[in-house]
């Protein structure tokens, strides 16, 4: 046993003659009052290294040289390693980040992968447990595209076009791709039509453009996974297959201030929901923009 002191600020421990001390928000924390009730002493001396305690965390597919953090021998951005010591805060498991990395490595663009980390850093998109992520769209009242009106968006639907056909120049703003979003550039095209979420491979992505800082992408591919409810702001959420979405943490309404828009939306939801549900299941492809 290690002698120690748990409150709910801080956990200090002596091991090896040394007290060290850990604050409440060390991402460790959770895990190390989890680990001292279960008596795993032998463990609890890495979880006072950050570096050490993500690699442990991780299982060995992360590892931690020099201050650098690499995934299978690649340095890893930081917006993965702040990704992954949220998921050690909240006692989460880390597997959807090792299947974020695995699918973002899987991208032929090396400039896609450097302009989606952005992306997802400048709007915390959060992740599927399959590695996916995230993010929104807004559609016309019948859930077509605004753009051409071919391509519908109902929950469920699969829109793919060849890689080749996307735009990957991000100095040009409006261009041929499927788009996508935060809930801010969202909701400009939903406005009089639905707002939809809809989850994307990070190897589909092909470009971030610069003229909306950073708030839209262009990809691929996507699937529409729910009619919007609330702000995705869990660091994993998990899609199911009748159009909702669960959060681990299922708090009431909106984190941000409530807008006009956001209530026009909110009053809104159930009777799309229900329009929805006539025609759910319909799966699509799609060879040109939406």
């Amino acid at each position: 046993m290690i002698p120690y002191i748990l409150t709910d600020k801080s956990l200090t421990c002596v091991i090896n003659g040394k007290s060290l001390t850990m604050e409440q928000d060390n991402p460790s924390f959770k895990v190390a009052v989890k680990t001292i009730l279960q008596e795993e002493w032998d463990n609890l001396a890495d979880l006072f290294d950050t570096s050490k305690a993500v690699e442990n965390f991780a299982e060995g597919n992360v590892k931690v040289e020099d201050g650098e953090v690499y995934y299978k021998d690649e340095i890893v951005h930081g917006h993965v390693v702040g990704r992954i010591l949220d998921l050690m805060s909240g006692d989460k498991p880390y597997k959807s980040v090792i299947r974020f990395l695995d699918k973002l490595m899987n991208n032929p663009s090396r400039r896609a992968v450097n302009e989606l980390y952005a992306f997802l850093e400048h709007k915390s998109m959060p992740l599927t447990p399959e590695g996916n992520f995230l993010a929104y769209k807004g559609v016309r009242e019948d859930f077509t595209d605004w753009y051409s009106g071919k391509f519908t968006n109902k929950v469920g639907d699969v829109n793919e076009m060849p890689r080749r056909g996307v735009c990957d120049d991000y100095n040009i703003g409006c261009s041929s791709g499927f788009h996508a979003g935060s809930l801010e550039y969202a909701k400009g095209y939903g406005n009089g039509g639905n707002l939809m979420v809809v989850e994307i491979d990070p190897s589909d992505v092909v470009s971030v453009p610069r003229d909306c800082d950073q708030q839209k992408l262009r990809t691929c591919k996507y699937k529409v996974v729910a009619l919007f409810e609330k702000k995705l702001e869990e660091s994993v959420v998990y899609p199911n297959d009748d159009g909702t979405i669960h959060y681990e943490d299922d708090e009431d309404d909106y984190s941000d201030e409530d807008s006009d828009l956001d209530i026009a939306y909110n009053e809104g939801y159930k009777a799309a929901l229900k329009k929805l549900s006539k025609e759910f299941g319909n799966g699509g492809s799609a060879t040109n923009v939406g």
